[in-house]
């Protein structure tokens, strides 16, 4: 964070375009293969709702050898103060670092690689005003954690590193910020005691899913399949921009995974 503006003031997004093999992109239960045009749907919906919000998007095209490269948050980080290639821990997605770098340096001037051995992808990285959070997981291990610490210092960034719940793929799946002092999460993520110094929302039970919600500048993206999680945060008085992801659901996918964002200037 630069100042005093918050950590989900955005000016700037990356996103990719879907290939026609998003159909048989990863996933830890196999709930069936979305469709193309869904996926395509659901994004189409997205890039609308981040320019709504007053986000510069900046479109980059399908690779047909990445399935899952539709999802540029987890082989890169984005700061204002520049950009981390990481070392996502699915092989499959190893070659969409290189993808993805020359965009990266054309936006950055500052464009760091997360040293070998270990691994990191952003699904587990959460920014908050307190510091960075880098949650271990099956795609994060402690390695991968500890050399991006070294990159986000030379960012002059601070960070912590967390659990994320057993059986569940990114620390990101269970939470996301939304505002300053509030995280939305999950209760077996809750119940972890890493937010000690946040408030809590908990999502309604059965829509675990929704905690994977997108705050961008004033609006609070969110699934819309998940009614009892938009009730709830809009009785809280937050406003909520429901999309659909059924579609990239279906691939272990949410909000957070389908843009790098950031916000240009010192």
């Amino acid at each position: 964070m630069s100042g005093n503006r918050p950590t989900y003031s955005f000016d700037a997004a990356i996103v990719r375009r879907p290939a026609k093999s998003v159909v048989k992109g990863l996933r830890a239960d196999d709930g069936g293969d979305p469709t193309y045009d869904g996926v395509l749907a659901e994004q189409d919906a997205y890039i609308v709702a981040l320019k709504a919000a007053g986000v510069d998007v900046h479109i980059l095209p399908p690779l047909e050898a990445f399935p899952d490269a539709i999802f540029v948050e987890d082989p890169a980080l984005v700061f204002t103060q520049g950009a981390i290639l990481l070392r996502p821990g699915a092989q499959s997605r190893a070659g969409e670092v290189g993808e993805i770098s020359p965009a990266l340096k054309e936006k950055f001037q500052t464009v760091l690689d997360l040293p070998a051995p270990g691994f990191a992808e952003g699904g587990d990285i959460l920014n908050t005003p307190q510091g960075v959070m880098i949650g271990l997981s099956s795609r994060t291990d402690l390695n991968g954690a500890k050399a991006l610490q070294s990159c986000l210092s030379r960012l002059g960034l601070t960070s912590r590193i967390v659990e994320t719940p057993e059986g569940v793929l990114h620390f990101k799946t269970d939470c996301s910020l939304l505002d300053d002092e509030t995280i939305l999460a999950t209760k077996r993520l809750a119940r972890s005691d890493v937010f000690y110094d946040f408030e809590t929302v908990i999502v309604p039970e059965g829509e675990e899913a929704a905690a994977n919600a997108l705050r961008v500048n004033d609006v609070v993206m969110v699934g819309a399949q998940f009614p009892g999680t938009i009730e709830l945060l809009n009785k809280l008085g937050y406003d909520v921009v429901p999309l659909e992801t059924s579609q990239i659901g279906k691939i272990d996918a949410g909000l957070s995974c389908m843009s790098l964002r950031w916000k240009t200037g010192a």
